[in-house]
């Protein structure tokens, strides 16, 4: 009976625990996990799990590897929101799938991502030919944002923190001479000002470091 008693508290303390640990790491749904996320909540559940199996083990021994794992996805997520590149490795970036109606094979053979796949995602938004598609994005999530050729242009950051996002240029048909004219007009000197800027169907939309609603 006082082993059950135990494993009853421990379940309720690691419960409220992780969810405490969880709300601390943010709000994100399940499909947009990263992967650092994704691995450190695997880990939890496997650390909670060998303190419920073992009822004599020190539930300290559980707690502080809890609260290292997250430690580090604070840490990850402050680097990540520091570097672009370190974000692009850990969180991964959109993929360009269709271009004009052309399927990028090379991008689906890279990402492993199967015709039948594509073309299963696009019914399910009720695309009717690939022709119709200007561009379709595969996002870090795995899901499929397609943007038809008469529709509005898709959100596509040209700055993001300061810095440029050169590759999303060629897909919007600018270049940087373009943007630093744009950039210019609007009174900045450097993209480092910009806390957010994109080209949407009323034009530029720059937002200032530091800014707040």
């Amino acid at each position: 009976m006082e082993d059950l008693l135990i494993v009853i508290w421990r379940t309720v303390f690691l419960y409220v625990l992780i969810i405490v640990v969880l709300r601390i790491m943010g709000k994100r749904e399940l499909g947009e996990l990263s992967v650092v996320d994704l691995v450190i909540s695997v880990l939890m559940a496997e650390v909670a799990a060998f303190a419920l199996d073992d009822p004599d083990s020190p539930l300290f021994m559980a707690i502080m590897p809890i609260l290292v794992l997250l430690i580090i996805q604070i840490t990850a997520s402050f680097i990540s929101l520091k570097s672009k590149k370190f974000r692009d490795v850990v969180e991964g970036g959109p993929a360009v799938i269709i271009r004009n109606g052309v399927i990028e094979e090379q991008t689906i053979r890279r990402q492993r991502y199967n015709i039948d796949n594509l073309l299963q995602q696009l019914r399910e938004q009720q695309v009717a030919s690939v022709r119709n598609v200007a561009y379709a994005f595969l996002e870090a999530s795995g899901n499929l944002a397609v943007f038809e050729k008469d529709s509005d242009r898709p959100i596509l950051p040209l700055i993001s923190d300061g810095v440029i996002q050169k590759e999303h240029l060629p897909l919007i048909g600018k270049d940087m001479e373009w943007l630093m004219n744009e950039l210019n007009a609007a009174g900045y000197s450097s993209p480092e000002q910009v806390f957010f800027c994109t080209l949407d169907k009323e034009g530029m939309h720059i937002q200032e470091k530091g800014r707040t609603g």
